[in-house]
């Protein structure tokens, strides 16, 4: 511990990235970060910025999974399929065949974009592809939201769909009791990817005026909500946030990881990924200390190195839901004696205290 906040102490601008971790180590991780003037970003904040920045700028209407489980009767899976991030999302909210308010309960599955992973479960449930490119993605949902609001759409279609075939989807989504437009901001990896979730989000509003129709963005990898979620009660802000003038302050693209360290802007990179021993810190030159779940090997070999338990096997915690409404508690399965991220940072607190 004392040769990390060694690092930490000679820094003038250290980067806390990787950030998989659960409640107790985010609170942790932003109260050292806020002590050092450091900036936080998260693993998967690429991903997570095309979510945020669409909330910043013009809302979202978003249901949950209980909601999801109980009301809905159509699911449009847009982009790429989610089993590969969530795998158990069908199982647990679309195939159940109950419903806590009407007993018997069918939901059926439209695929807009490409159809089910390899690999998924089967559904029990009507399902149908409208294929089409992720890049043509966003203008299919304008379309859409175009013939949903009863005005002109171009005869040809768009993305290689006829307009017929767009029609009947919009008719469907229009008849729908309570539909659910679900997607992975990770899985809408092109550019301008935010521009594609904002179209989505938008044709969730249109349908809204005539039906009961919300959005569900699905997110939870390596704890990402879990860290967005504590860092909005502490700062108002989600990840790529800085404290080096002694208070938050908010940038989406100067605060990236890999922006940081190719200008050489972060003196001292500590990363955490208590989940997985293959989410490495990236390679760089800059010192580097490392909270990673045992096992992990990294390449440079950082200056310092910390195994870590991972929550809900080796130690309790909580996690955010992926819908983000409420914290699940994890309990330990085994005993271990590994500590904790909050227990690793408040050790290095505690010998930065003696720099």
């Amino acid at each position: 511990m004392s040769g990390a906040a060694r690092l930490l102490h000679a820094a003038r601008q250290p980067l806390f990235a990787g950030l998989g971790t659960d409640v107790g180590g985010s609170r942790a991780i932003v109260r050292l970060a806020e002590r050092c003037g450091g900036v936080l970003d998260h693993m998967n904040s690429a991903a997570g910025v095309r979510d945020t920045m669409v909330l910043q700028d013009s809302g979202w209407i978003a249901t949950t999974l209980s909601e999801v489980r109980n009301r809905a009767d159509l699911l449009v899976v847009a982009g790429r399929d989610v089993v590969g991030r969530f795998p158990r999302f069908y199982e647990r909210c679309i195939t159940n065949t109950e419903s806590m308010f009407s007993g018997e309960r069918r939901c059926e599955i439209v695929f807009l974009g490409e159809g089910p992973a390899e690999g998924a479960p089967p559904l029990a449930a009507a399902v149908t592809v409208v294929p089409c490119a992720m890049e043509q993605l966003r203008g299919v949902c304008a379309v859409l939201r175009a013939l949903v609001a009863g005005r002109r759409a171009p005869t040809m279609g768009v993305g290689g769909l006829p307009l017929d075939v767009l029609k009947s989807l919009a008719e469907r989504m229009q008849a729908a009791r309570y539909g659910v437009l679900a997607w992975s901001a990770a899985e809408l990896n092109v550019p301008h990817g935010e521009l594609t979730v904002q179209a989505l989000c938008e044709l969730v509003t249109e349908l809204g005026r005539r039906t009961r129709f919300s959005g569900l963005p699905l997110a939870g990898g390596d704890g990402d909500a879990t860290f967005e979620s504590v860092h909005l009660w502490h700062s108002g802000f989600g990840a790529r946030t800085g404290y080096g003038r002694g208070y938050a302050v908010y940038d989406p693209y100067h605060f990236s990881t890999a922006r940081m360290l190719d200008s050489g802007e972060a003196d001292a990179l500590v990363w955490i990924s208590s989940f997985s021993e293959t989410r490495t810190p990236p390679a760089t030159a800059v010192p580097t200390v490392v909270l990673g779940r045992a096992g992990m090997s990294c390449a440079p070999e950082p200056a310092v190195f910390i195994p870590v338990g991972t929550p809900g096997l080796d130690h309790p915690g909580h996690l955010f839901r992926t819908d983000r409404v409420v914290a699940l508690p994890l309990a330990g399965l085994r005993t271990s004696r590994l500590p904790t991220v909050a227990q690793a940072i408040e050790a290095i607190e505690g010998a930065l205290a003696c720099c």
